[in-house]
């Protein structure tokens, strides 16, 4: 080992040797000796070269490389030892170069064979470069110079180097001969020798294993199996010299070429791998360049990582495989957009089965190519094909058309014709499976599926297809036959408008007028065709009575299409254009000399007439009737495209058209052209304000003398004429030789001067407008939301006018019109509104007539108009107008017939005008048509007047003044709208429509307006109203004015209800407070009732005497009104109405149109005299009028004002509801069967004791509620899951409420609370948000609902003996043991109710509810006891005290716990009632008649 003296780092030379020479001696190639030194001194993969030649030139070997020596210096390697020092390898080549041009060894200095001269140690060369690669021979200075250190080196170590792959034309045999010499000569060096087997990546096995065994045969030589080019082990072999140099190193381990391989392999794929994700990540765009890749990546180890182990090439090669990876991505994805684009533009280009079904995929293309919309679809690219172009690249998304001729192309053509096939026949049995399901008559709305399924199960279509087509084909009939049941049933409603409109004004309906309701239409088939869904009939049925409470437009159930909304839209942009328009009228004399004439007609016709008629005329100038007129003819014939222009009429402005015809043909190219024109000229109208035209049929004269044609021809132009409202001119009797006669000229001539004469009538021009706010007339136009017909249809009439204009300023349904009525003009106020809002315009604002407009098409426009009309007073004017699309309607259909028979039979009745407008004629849209009404109405106007100023006074009387007539919203002076929103300015609008779903909507006046209060079984408070007076009826769905009431400081002054007075009056004689005489001073009269009360009921009984009927409260001039009647109250009925006597104003009272007509009148009584003879055979039978008298309904919610569609209930006759003949029928009845009062109580006496079911009082079914206790508790809940519910509720929410279960909630609301708890139980009360006294009324309601009461009829006596003992500690002792006869389940339910109430009772301070009162409250629900019978009556006082004494002592009774104290009260049993009306009044017991409603007690009346 040589070392160097200067502190340098230690160095070693070692020589590489191996088998060199010619051609001859090693082959074709080397033995790998410059790969081996190659891979170890520059081992980067860019540095390391597979090909080193030793074939010079003479210039190369002389050059400074080779320097003329037969070694080459390779350079130098460092390495860095673990301890930490450096030393460094230089590297000598040992070989033979070969002359290129003799192939002989060149000439060197040192002329030794090459085995003496490789074992040389010592090598000298001056200025000897580093030797690179062999292009580095002759362009030196273009690599890195290095030279050879000092021009010399000592070997100190060789590397002997033998190829082990099969060579070159080469046998081993000899190359082992030249190792084995070359080694004998090397080994007398004493140098360190390490043998590396080169090439080992293609080892022969049996070359290695000799060459094993020769190192085996050798001491101290070491074999390293190695791979230049795949870079195994060749550091190994170089350290393995180094160790033997170098004894302080430890010996290196030698690894076999397979296991050195593998791990390299290893590293190389790790490395690879890492080097192609790197790739992916930063390369997605396959146009990215490597130069600009290489710089993003420099700097990253991977990437350097594999240039180290692979190279730079690879790399790149890399690189480019994965851009063409890229881009075959990019097309194949294109490709695959392109192919799913194709089925679509196939669908669209050939969506039809027959034009393709024949087409091969090659015509199939031809027919695309030549399509028109090809370019819209398909690009066609000048080069081909597209994915070797740049339309790679485009973004142009249509399909290369080269791509059909793909394979793929073709099959999606196939599959799409199939598609095609399959789709036709899938659709044609979906059609068939629907025309099936229409067939099957018995499927109803809401019908499931199942149920249907078995029923067309054979069918062939129903094998078809799949079911999830059946179950869509289904579920769309369904949605079919459901809407359409929902429309009929919507309708049908429409169609029984009379047994609506006499509901009451309360929000809610009574169970009574729902019975009724449902009664009635429970048999229309289109009410049983949503029995499947009754709660959408439900809803449906809730939603059309609460628009009919709430007739607004925006409740208005037809949406936009609300007549009022129709009305005010062609308002606003009709009158807006009349007034511009007028002075565009381009004739206005009277004097009419010249005369357009348009003559139209088929083949030539045309032109025979204008020839005909220029024959009889002198220079165009005609004479007719004396006269002469200038006459300019228009020929036109039907095919002309002059029809079709839209600038002739302006242009030749006809006054007239003859419209001739020959046949059947041209009879219906007229008609075509007829209506062609009419459209033109009705947008002329529109635009520019243009007259009618005036069209003339003419029929032309056949040439032969017997035509069989002619009578057809006659009829159909006649029918023709009809039907278009115009003229027909026939031809004459006789023979003529021409086809038109001078008779028929003349017909028509003077048939266009009427219309033209008419014209100049209707737009005569227009004298002074008076001021808009003077109006002579106010006629009110009504029609009907969603009838067949357009607004503009029935407003025609007057906007077609030239005396029409615009109505006042914020009123927008009204016009006005100037027309000349008698001897003089008038100004004319017409307001076109809906039914429903008109409503409130014929109840409160002064109204000179009525226009009724009805579709004669449709039962519910009848039915409304009906309903509207039968409360109208019979001295208003009435014109009705039926509507259909033509005369010819009346004839050809049945339905149409009867509706305009009827309606003019209604106006025959009360002597009313009708006329009818047909939609496909235009002449009798002329302002005339109402001009004999008009007519009428001025001629009733003061007669009109007077009756509404008189009905004004009365109402002032009730109201406190009057309010303005007109032009106020209907709706603005509903009581319930004042009274619910008191500070609003705006009483426009009113409240919200009543909804199904519960909402409150309180009609009823405020708790602070209340007079009295009632309480039911329920305990629950309810109003008391008196009977209204005046001519406001309660069937009305618009109140009547309700003014604000002053509060006057006169003392509390309650009222009776008539309707109980009756009842209890018999149980009062023993109490009676002295009579009193009429009322005759106004502190008699409260001051918060906007009523008077009928006098006759209250003073009746009492023996008074008085002629005042009604006293009516005070009026504005603070004297008391009294109507006096002389005739006795038979009179009364036929002359009274509403409580007032007519007959002191001039003339006869006036009535309602309803007792004019017999079919108003019977369409209104037929659902009061339905229900009522119902009502009455119920009466006749004893259990049902214990039924009804047992009733326990909620009294908050209804009307305790008895409706006189019931009869058999105590109480006189409501004359706000019932009509003349109504009340006297009624009260024909009652004295055919009267009853003293000792016979009722004593048939009552008589009957035995039953107990006490109650009806049923909910209207949907229910498992729940109604049912036996034991069918909702089970041993581990004892307690029904409802009751917890809502005492967990209460308890929570309620016990600081007043009143909790005294005042009552919405009985909507509890409804909805039991309706939503049978859906499901574990509804959450909190998240309902509902009011706690409506929970607590759901609660009471359950009680009342059991068939059977919580306390066990058996167990009553006893409680009522316990209740009657004396000492208090024996009492409750007696009642303890009673309560453990209780059923178990009723005992625990009661243990549980009884405990809750103690807790409320708990907090009386702010519920004002003590035990007592709590007691009052629910004693009659948990034990339901029979009013009407008289022991029970005697026993009230005792019941309530036994239940009171539970709530006090329950800790006592059921806990466990100690005696309460005890109050003075308690103490003693109350005394016992030996009179019925000592109890009554006393213990707030209900009348004998009305057990359904409980009197409070009653304080000193000053009536009485």
């Amino acid at each position: 080992m040589a070392k160097n003296k200067d502190a340098r780092p230690p160095s070693f030379a070692v020589s590489v040797v191996g088998l060199s020479g010619t051609e001859k001696e090693k082959g074709n190639c080397g033995v790998g000796k410059s790969c081996l030194c190659n891979r170890y001194v520059r081992p980067n993969a860019d540095s390391y070269h597979s090909e080193h030649t030793s074939v010079l030139s003479t210039i190369d070997f002389g050059g400074r490389v080779v320097n003329n020596d037969h070694f080459l210096y390779w350079g130098e390697v460092s390495h860095r030892v673990d301890e930490g020092l450096e030393y460094k390898i230089h590297i000598i080549e040992q070989t033979e170069f070969i002359d290129d041009q003799t192939f002989l060894p060149h000439r060197s200095t040192n002329l030794q064979p090459y085995t003496k001269r490789a074992a040389a140690t010592k090598l000298q060369s001056a200025e000897k470069l580093m030797y690179i690669c062999t292009d580095q021979l002759g362009l030196e200075q273009d690599f890195d110079q290095k030279q050879m250190p000092d021009g010399k080196l000592n070997i100190d170590g060789f590397v002997l180097c033998v190829d082990v792959s099969k060579g070159c034309n080469r046998k081993f045999d000899d190359q082992m001969k030249f190792v084995n010499s070359l080694y004998s000569q090397i080994v007398k060096s004493k140098k360190p020798i390490v043998v590396a087997a080169t090439k080992c990546d293609e080892c022969v096995d049996q070359h290695l294993r000799d060459l094993q065994a020769f190192v085996a045969n050798k001491k101290n030589v070491m074999l390293i199996e190695t791979s230049a080019r795949c870079n195994v082990n060749i550091e190994l072999c170089f350290s393995a010299l180094t160790q033997q140099l170098d004894k302080t190193r430890g010996k290196p381990k030698t690894v076999p070429y397979l296991e050195a391989y593998k791990v390299q392999r290893q590293l190389v794929a790790s490395v690879t791998d890492k080097f192609e994700k790197m790739i992916t990540n930063t390369v997605r765009d396959y146009h990215a360049t490597w130069k600009t890749v290489t710089s993003l990546l420099k700097g990253q180890i991977d990437y350097q990582e594999f240039i180290t182990l692979e190279g730079s090439r690879k790399a790149h090669n890399m690189f480019t495989k994965h851009i063409a990876q890229l881009r075959q991505e990019h097309i194949r994805k294109r490709r695959e957009e392109y192919l799913t684009t194709l089925p679509k533009t196939l669908n669209n280009l050939f969506n039809n089965l027959e034009e393709v079904e024949q087409l091969s995929w090659h015509e199939a293309q031809s027919v695309i190519r030549n399509r028109s919309d090809f370019q819209c679809w398909f690009v066609l690219l000048e080069q081909t094909p597209w994915d070797e172009t740049d339309h790679v690249d485009s973004s142009d998304r249509r399909i290369p058309f080269d791509l059909l001729n793909t394979f793929d192309a073709e099959r999606i053509y196939h599959n799409h014709v199939q598609h095609l096939v399959s789709e036709k026949r899938r659709m044609d049995m979906n059609e068939r499976f629907k025309k099936t399901l229409e067939r099957v008559h018995f499927i109803t709305p809401g019908q499931a599926w199942e149920e249907v399924m078995c029923f067309v199960m054979e069918d062939e279509a129903y094998k078809y297809i799949t079911e999830s087509d059946r179950r869509d084909i289904y579920c769309r009939h369904q949605q079919e036959i459901v809407e359409r049941a929902k429309e009929d049933f919507q309708e049908m409603l429409f169609e029984h408008a009379e047994l609506f409109y006499d509901l009451d004004l309360n929000a809610t309906p009574s169970c009574d007028k729902m019975t009724e309701i449902h009664s009635v239409l429970s048999e229309e088939p289109r009410y049983r065709a949503l029995q499947k869904l009754a709660p959408d009939r439900e809803s449906l049925l809730l939603k059309h009575i609460g628009f009919v409470y709430h007739p607004t437009k925006e409740t208005c159930l037809s949406g936009q299409n609300c007549v009022d909304i129709k009305v005010e839209q062609v308002l606003m942009n009709r009158l807006v254009q009349l007034d511009h328009g007028r002075s565009n009228f381009y004739y206005s004399s009277a004097s009419i000399d010249k005369i357009n004439l348009c003559l139209l007609g088929k083949e030539g016709l045309s032109q025979e007439l204008a020839n005909e008629i220029r024959a009889q005329s002198t220079d165009d100038e005609y004479t007719l009737d004396g006269k002469i007129y200038e006459l300019e003819l228009l020929s036109v014939d039907v095919n002309s495209t002059l029809l079709f222009s839209h600038t002739w009429l302006a242009t030749f402005k006809p006054h007239g058209c003859f419209c001739v015809f020959n046949s059947i043909e041209s009879l219906n190219s007229i008609g075509d052209c007829i209506g062609r024109i009419r459209a033109e000229l009705m947008q002329s109208r529109r635009e520019k304000f243009a007259p009618p035209l005036t069209f003339i049929l003419i029929l032309a004269n056949q040439r032969d003398s017997v035509c069989k044609n002619i009578p057809i021809l006659r009829h159909q132009g006649q029918q023709l004429a009809n039907k278009l409202q115009c003229t027909f001119v026939d031809i004459p009797s006789g023979a003529f030789p021409r086809k038109f006669t001078e008779f028929q000229i003349k017909q028509g001539l003077r048939a266009v001067l009427e219309g033209l004469k008419h014209n100049v009538d209707v737009f005569a021009p227009l004298p002074c407008i008076k001021d808009m706010a003077e109006t002579d007339l106010r006629i009110v136009m009504c029609a009907m939301c969603w009838d067949p017909f357009s607004v503009d249809l029935i407003l025609s009439p007057f906007l077609d006018s030239h005396c029409c204009s615009a109505g006042p300023p914020g009123q927008s349904n009204t016009l006005i019109l100037d027309k000349i009525i008698g001897d003089s003009r008038r100004r004319i106020q017409v307001t076109v509104l809906s039914y429903h809002s008109a409503i409130g315009v014929r109840k409160d604002e002064l109204v000179h007539g009525y226009i009724l407009v009805y579709s004669a098409k449709r039962k519910a426009s009848m039915a409304t108009l009906r309903a509207f009309l039968a409360e109208v007073h019979d001295v208003i004017p009435v014109q009705m107008v039926a509507i259909t699309d033509s005369q010819a309607d009346f004839f050809e259909n049945d339905s149409i017939k009867e509706l305009m028979t009827e309606g003019e039979h209604i106006a025959t009745e009360i002597t009313a005008k009708f006329t009818a407008l047909y939609s496909l004629s235009h002449y009798h849209r002329q302002t005339e048509v109402f001009t004999p009404f008009f007519n009428e109405v001025l001629e009733k106007k003061l007669s009109i007047e007077s009756s509404f100023l008189f009905d004004n006074s009365s109402r002032e009387c009730t109201t406190g003044a009057s309010e303005e007539v007109f032009p106020t919203s209907p709706h603005s002076r509903s009581p319930a709208y004042n009274s619910y929103y008191p500070e609003s300015d705006e009483d426009n609008e009113a409240p919200p429509p009543y909804s199904p779903i519960g909402d409150d909507v309180q009609l009823l006046p405020t708790p602070s307006d209340r007079a009295k209060y009632r309480i039911d079984l329920e305990g629950n408070e309810y109003q008391v109203h008196s009977t209204p007076v005046g001519d406001y009826e309660r069937n009305h769905k618009v109140p009547p004015p309700v003014r604000p009431k002053p509060v006057l400081p006169k003392p509390s002054v309650k009222k009776l209800d008539p309707n109980l007075l009756k009842t209890i009056e018999a149980g009062m004689r023993s109490n009676r407070r002295p009579q009193r005489g009429p009322v005759t001073h106004t502190e008699d009269v409260e001051a918060s009732d906007n009523y008077a009360d009928p006098v006759d009921t209250l003073l009746k009984s009492r023996g008074i005497h008085s002629d005042d009927i009604y006293a009516v409260p005070e009026d504005a001039h603070s004297r008391l009104v009294k109507i006096k009647h002389s005739f006795g109250l038979h009179g009364l009925q036929g002359e009274e109405e509403n409580g007032f006597d007519r007959r002191s104003q001039a003339g006869r009272k006036p009535s309602k149109y309803k007792h004019r007509s017999k079919i108003l009148f019977s369409k209104t009584k037929a659902y009061q005299s339905r229900f009522q003879s119902d009502s009455d055979g119920e009466e006749s039978c004893p259990a049902s009028q214990k039924k009804k008298k047992g009733r326990t309904h909620r009294g908050s919610e209804e009307d305790p004002l008895l409706s006189p569609a019931d009869p058999w209930k105590g109480g006189i006759d409501n004359p706000a509801i019932t009509s003349d003949p109504e009340q006297e029928e009624k009260k024909m009845k009652k004295k055919k069967a009267p009853k003293t009062p000792k016979e009722q109580k004593k048939h009552k006496s008589s009957k035995p004791p039953k107990p006490l079911y109650p009806p049923t009082r909910r209207t949907w079914e229910s498992n729940y509620f109604g049912v036996p206790l034991q069918n909702v508790v089970t041993p581990e809940h004892p307690i029904p899951l409802f009751i917890e519910k809502c005492v967990d509720y209460i308890e929570r929410t309620g016990l600081t409420t007043e009143g909790l279960y005294r005042v009552s909630g919405n009985k909507t609301d509890q409804d909805n609370i039991q309706k939503q708890f049978d859906q499901d139980h574990h509804i959450d009360f909190v998240a309902m948000d509902v009011a706690v006294n409506a929970v607590a009324g759901a609660l009471k309601a359950f009680f009342a609902d059991l068939p059977d009461p919580l306390i066990p009829y058996r167990l009553h006596p006893e409680l009522v003996e316990a209740a009657k003992m004396m000492d208090y500690t024996e009492r409750l002792q007696e009642l303890q043991e009673i309560v453990k006869k209780f059923p178990p389940v009723n005992y625990q339910v009661f243990k549980y109710i009884i405990t809750h109430l103690n807790r409320v009772n708990q907090h009386s301070k702010t519920t004002l509810m003590t035990a007592e009162n709590l007691s009052i409250c629910f004693w009659p629900t948990l034990m339901r006891p029979d009013f009407e019978n008289k022991d029970t009556l005697s026993t009230t006082k005792l019941n309530q005290s036994v239940i009171e004494t539970f709530i006090l002592q329950s800790d006592f009774f059921f806990h466990g716990g100690e005696m309460a104290e005890s109050s003075s009260s308690e103490g003693t049993p109350p005394p016992r009632c030996h009179n019925m009306v000592e109890a009554l009044l006393p213990l707030q017991l209900p009348p004998p008649l009305q057990p359904q409603q409980i009197q409070h007690a009653l304080p000193p009346d000053p009536l009485m």
